[in-house]
């Protein structure tokens, strides 16, 4: 069965370039891969931060140029302070970056693979178990 649409985290673009097989299966299922601007800053700093800088760069670059990139704009910026508003009066803070990447995914309407369980705490998020 082929899916429309899927938005990936940071930690199943790692697993990818692992060659997780269960992943990479999964993601087999979908038409259109979209990356959050916030996950491709992630991947080019831990390129950067990488003892192999420029092979990891191309790497990912070569990985980003394939997705549909989603970026940040007011509506997501919206979202991203009801959620952490939200998060807050929970007590529940997630890391920022998780914010903003679930924002862009609630804003869009695509559902988010991750492998971290903070996401679990966001309303409205629509999460792909692996």
């Amino acid at each position: 069965m082929v899916r429309e649409k899927i938005a990936l985290d940071t930690n199943v673009v790692i697993d990818v370039f692992n060659g997780k097989p269960l992943i990479i299966e999964l993601l087999n299922e979908y038409e259109a891969i979209y990356l959050p601007v916030t996950v491709c800053g992630e991947l080019l700093f831990g390129a950067k931060n990488s003892a192999r800088k420029q092979e990891n760069e191309q790497k990912f670059f070569g990985f980003i140029n394939h997705c549909s990139v989603l970026n940040i704009n007011a509506l997501i910026a919206e979202q991203y302070a009801k959620t952490r508003k939200e998060l807050k009066d929970k007590g529940r803070p997630i890391p920022e970056n998780d914010i903003w990447i679930a924002a862009t995914c609630i804003v869009n309407n695509i559902p988010l693979i991750t492998l971290d369980s903070d996401f679990q705490a966001i309303g409205g998020l629509s999460l792909v178990d692996v």
